[in-house]
């Protein structure tokens, strides 16, 4: 049943997250006198998975030849020559595989291998929910071990601390790919209505065919509606947070005007950064979980 009801995205603009914050804390106090009972909190993995220190510096990792051979071969020549192509990637994404970095890319292949194994390293970006993006220097992030466990918690901390009794979901910016109800994810999770393929495979199927695609959901907590408008509303949301310093490394150098490996702590601190966002119906207390 697709959803008729109105309702409104608010953004939440809060300081960059460094490794190491309260979560909850800084959470609830980006959130307090924000809240009603019956709203969605919307949360980026991103964001999450770096307060909560799921970073790895790449400079410090010893590529395997398997490593080497993806950076160069696999990503320069197989997806900046072919898979790139099939796969309708823009001119300038195209352009950026075919001079990927051999040196740093074997580092990050090898912890795509290390961390998410072989099959999902075969992505060109955002190998099973790794990411260079929003980071300084050589830091990717990983993805969260738990999201339903995290949204779970992060639900109950919002109500022991405001009183509010809200919904949480956690989403990824990697897409989603989907032919009428038939929903292809590019990450594992617990949803029972997301089809995993490996990300690898997923991104091609939906990319060759042109699937219609969406934000990711990892998590859902407390969140009584149907799919569909779960999967509209995330989407609105994803395109509100935004991609704060540059949706890619290159984005991100060509941003601050320096080298990828070049971007500090202080130079993501200027940028404004929204990784919340409050879903709020016009009848809003109808649709959490009983």
């Amino acid at each position: 049943m697709k959803f008729k009801n109105s309702y409104k995205l608010i953004s939440v603009y809060t300081n960059y997250w460094r490794p190491g914050i309260n979560l909850f804390k800084t959470i609830i106090d980006n959130l307090e006198n924000k809240l009603y009972d019956g709203d969605i909190v919307i949360l980026s993995e991103k964001a999450l998975s770096i307060a909560l220190g799921r970073i790895i510096d790449e400079k410090n990792v010893k590529p395997s030849l398997l490593a080497k051979f993806l950076a160069r071969i696999w990503m320069r020549i197989v997806w900046g020559y072919f898979l790139s192509i099939i796969c309708f990637l823009k001119k300038k994404n195209i352009l950026r595989l075919r001079f990927y970095p051999i040196e740093y890319g074997a580092c990050h292949k090898q912890v795509a291998l290390s961390y998410v194994g072989f099959l999902e390293s075969l992505r060109h970006f955002s190998e099973g929910g790794i990411d260079a993006s929003n980071l300084p220097y050589t830091y990717v992030s990983l993805p969260l071990s738990n999201p339903n466990e995290l949204a779970n918690k992060i639900k109950e901390e919002i109500f022991k601390a405001i009183g509010k009794n809200v919904g949480v979901i956690i989403i990824d910016g990697d897409s989603t790919f989907n032919f009428k109800n038939f929903y292809l994810s590019p990450r594992k999770t617990k949803i029972k209505n997301l089809k995993y393929f490996t990300g690898f495979f997923s991104f091609i199927i939906g990319r060759f065919f042109k699937l219609e695609k969406h934000a990711t959901p990892l998590a859902i907590s407390n969140v009584n509606l149907d799919f569909y408008t779960i999967i509209k509303i995330i989407d609105k949301a994803n395109k509100l947070m935004g991609h704060g310093a540059g949706e890619t490394v290159w984005d991100m150098a060509k941003k601050f005007k320096v080298k990828t490996y070049e971007i500090t702590w202080e130079m993501l601190e200027k940028v404004k950064h929204k990784p919340i966002i409050i879903c709020r119906f016009e009848k809003n207390n109808l649709f959490l979980k009983k």
